[in-house]
């Protein structure tokens, strides 16, 4: 059964947002809208939602300043999903670097938007500030510190930064360019660097337990499983709108 949500959807295009809207209530989600971003981000303020749908192109401040914008001054993580019809690399970049959590390109199935909705939710322990979850996993990003099963993880900086990641896509896997490019931009280390950074966060996250949690998926990447953490779910289509 899902967990009924508060979700706040920012986007300028009508019949898309109409759509959307509709997705999300019957799902059994309870819904505010906003087409523009400096309504959205007055309203992510002043009642925080579980999660955010922001569209990267709005009039008024465009998507990478309201989510930039929020994450200074909201008082918990609000889990952000952004939208956008622009899928080139630099542009997810963007807007992770702002602070997007994922990142879905249009056009798009509803079932995939639910479903990577309630993955945030479950993810962010929806209201928890600052506090990432994911099964036996706990990251506080603002503290620099992890742990599994209540075990402090001794991390380096960049296997944590690497963790980061992983949950933040979570349940999806990251490409090994993915995990490159966002952890050394513009730069191109030897060969080896990432295998020895995943290989310190093995040791830490996997080799003191029972299960591992960072799995290889071959031709892929790297992925965090947690059994049971799919989500479900069935919709229809939602249309292309505009960036």
């Amino acid at each position: 059964m899902r967990t009924a949500l508060r979700v706040l959807v920012v986007e300028d295009h009508a019949p898309l947002r109409a759509q959307i809207v509709a997705l999300l209530t019957h799902a059994g989600h309870e819904v505010d809208e906003a087409a523009d971003g400096t309504m959205g981000l007055r309203l992510a303020l002043h009642s925080p939602p579980d999660v955010l749908v922001l569209d990267l192109g709005l009039p008024g401040l465009d998507g990478l300043k309201v989510c930039t914008t929020l994450r200074q001054e909201a008082p918990q993580r609000i889990p952000v999903l952004m939208l956008t019809a622009r899928d080139a690399l630099s542009d997810k970049l963007d807007g992770f670097d702002a602070g997007a959590d994922d990142y879905l390109v249009k056009p798009f199935a509803g079932e995939e938007l639910l479903a990577r909705v309630a993955a945030l939710s479950r993810r962010h322990e929806a209201g928890q500030v600052f506090t990432l979850r994911i099964g036996p996993l706990a990251i506080d990003r603002r503290g620099h510190t992890a742990a599994r099963d209540g075990q402090p993880l001794s991390l380096p900086p960049t296997a944590f930064n690497i963790l980061v990641m992983l949950a933040e896509a979570w349940p999806r896997a990251l490409s090994r360019s993915d995990l490159v490019d966002r952890l050394w931009p513009g730069e191109a280390p030897d060969s080896d660097s990432l295998r020895t950074h995943i290989f310190q966060l093995r040791q830490q996250l996997d080799k003191p337990f029972g299960e591992p949690m960072l799995k290889t998926v071959h031709g892929v990447g790297f992925r965090l499983d947690v059994p049971g953490s799919m989500p479900g779910g069935a919709a229809g289509s939602v249309a292309r709108g505009a960036a």
